[in-house]
């Protein structure tokens, strides 16, 4: 029964750092210029992709019995006040949007690793949090990318 409640909160953690996520990625969007035809596309599907990890995620929760998490994280309101903070200095630069995108990948992907840490995790689930975490380093690295090719 501990275990169980330890698994659901680790999962509950990644659904509400997945929120941060969609929420950073919605603000990113707003901030973009008109003529970003390519990063508003490229945001929209890591958007996509996280509600499918909260999906993912939730299904698993629900299998153990416990509720999903609907909100964000501490961290992940206090980054998006930052965020806004800095939005009314930047002209809606794209390599600063991304840098900031970029800080939220980080964050993201220090979470998975966190939860992958958890000795108590079963196969299925670790299973689960590595493909997701695979694909955040893979998104993560286009991000940074595109930071490096934007001046």
């Amino acid at each position: 029964m501990e275990n169980t409640q330890a698994t659901a909160e680790v999962l509950n953690d990644l659904v509400q750092i997945n929120n941060d996520r969609i929420e950073g990625y919605e603000r990113a969007l707003k901030d973009l210029r008109d003529d970003n035809t390519d990063l508003k596309s490229l945001f929209t599907t890591l958007i996509g992709d996280s509600h499918r990890y909260k999906l993912e995620l939730g299904t698993e929760i629900g299998a153990l019995g416990k509720d999903i998490e609907t909100g964000t994280t501490t961290s992940g309101k206090i980054h998006r006040a930052w965020l806004d903070v800095k939005a009314a200095f930047t002209s809606h630069d794209a390599h600063n949007i991304l840098e900031e995108c970029e800080f939220g990948e980080d964050a993201i992907l220090k979470a998975y690793k966190e939860a992958l840490e958890e000795e108590y995790l079963p196969a299925y689930l670790r299973d689960l949090i590595t493909r997701q975490q695979n694909e955040l380093l893979d998104a993560h690295d286009e991000i940074k990318a595109l930071r490096d090719s934007v001046h």
